[in-house]
């Protein structure tokens, strides 16, 4: 298959130049264009050609037929016989998109012991609830859950497949969507069904935050996104009624034995994730080191909140990496969110403009931040965070 130019036709207008998004048209020295080796045959230079100069013999990809694809999935993630947060978040988005398509909402949850938690799905919106028990499975194994997970993806055939964002999220989903020959949209802020294809609108940040890219997979399924905890919310519903099937894990020896969980060691510090905080305080390039970082500890054990802080607090080690909040880091909607030196930047807010009140710490007045804020204090962050914790206390 390839793609060529009619030299008798072609003007060298230039149009096609401006099309290829891989540069694989030039202008020769006889004012023609013609076609390079780096040409994939895309075919977004076609349209462009009012003399239709440029010819291909690639045929035009058609869309399966997908009415088999049935259904839209959750894979809910438990850890330690407790269900992480997102899973609630993302069957209130699940049940959103099942309604439009007139599908049902099946929840996956692989663990053992875990056959409490299944009416807690139900009521966030689950019309089925796949139980998957196993010893094995109570800590997670990258390779032993990605075979137990295909295989009932590949058994049930759904139409949307959504996995949380955590840690373990993005491990798995990238693993399933390679051994399903499928399309992969990570860390989405919004899901939509399009009303004319009915299929899944994936939309997520692009290029550092400043362009909000849509993605869809028209031509496998499922279709499969990953969502940073956050950014749903969870629903109940009014008068839930869901089943609860239990599934055989098909768990193979083999794998069991060259992947072994050693030991599990909690971190140090605070229990409270970032995502379960209701208040939080972070700091930014303000601080200016990891000792002001001090000062923010002492605000938030007054007020019982989590430390957080911006991109370049992390590169610069005054704050643990898992303690990033932004486009980049994790996504919060604490009641309260304190931003100390913070001057606003839109990968930052994109992470914690959901929150139900922003106060803001900055010595610049223009600060971005202060466009967003609830409240703003004008002022150098070294000496307006002492004076608030002594106040507080």
């Amino acid at each position: 298959m390839s793609t060529w130019i009619d030299s008798e036709k072609c003007n060298g207008c230039g149009r096609c130049l401006k099309t290829c998004p891989y540069g694989a048209i030039e202008m020769g020295s006889d004012d023609k264009v013609r076609i390079l080796d780096t040409c994939i045959s895309c075919g977004a230079c076609l349209e462009s050609c009012r003399q239709e100069a440029i010819l291909t013999d690639v045929q035009p990809r058609t869309v399966p037929d997908f009415s088999d694809k049935q259904g839209v999935w959750v894979v809910a993630e438990q850890q330690h016989g407790q269900l992480h947060p997102v899973s609630l978040e993302l069957l209130g988005k699940a049940r959103e998109l099942a309604d439009i398509l007139g599908q049902e909402v099946t929840a996956l949850l692989p663990g053992d012991n875990i056959s409490p938690l299944a009416e807690t799905l139900v009521r966030h919106g689950a019309d089925r609830v796949l139980l998957v028990q196993h010893p094995e499975l109570q800590t997670y194994r990258p390779v032993v859950y990605t075979d137990v997970v295909e295989n009932i993806v590949r058994e049930h055939q759904p139409n949307i497949l959504l996995v949380g964002a955590t840690l373990q999220g993005r491990d798995l989903a990238p693993r399933l969507a390679r051994r399903l020959q499928t399309g992969l949209t990570a860390d989405c802020t919004e899901l939509s069904i399009d009303q004319d294809e009915k299929i899944l609108l994936q939309t997520r940040p692009a290029f550092g935050g400043n362009v909000m890219a849509t993605i869809v997979c028209r031509y496998s399924r499922p279709q499969m996104a990953t969502v940073r905890p956050g950014v749903m919310v969870p629903k109940q519903v009014p008068q839930p009624s869901g089943t609860v099937t239990d599934i055989p894990a098909k768990v193979s020896p083999a794998r069991l034995a060259a992947e072994q969980v050693v030991e599990t060691i909690r971190a140090a510090g605070r229990k409270i994730s970032l995502n379960a905080a209701r208040a939080i305080v972070a700091g930014g390039r303000g601080m200016g080191s990891a000792a002001a970082f001090a000062e923010l500890e002492k605000l938030a054990a007054v007020i019982g909140a989590e430390v957080a802080g911006t991109r370049i607090a992390v590169e610069n080690d005054w704050i643990a990496a898992e303690r990033q909040v932004g486009q980049t880091g994790q996504t919060v909607r604490p009641e309260l969110y304190i931003a100390c030196g913070i001057s606003g930047a839109v990968q930052h807010r994109a992470g914690m403009m959901n929150s139900r009140y922003i106060i803001a710490v900055n010595k610049d007045p223009n600060a971005p931040i202060f466009k967003i804020a609830d409240w703003g204090i004008v002022g150098d962050v070294h000496q307006v965070i002492p004076e608030l914790t002594a106040q507080l206390q």
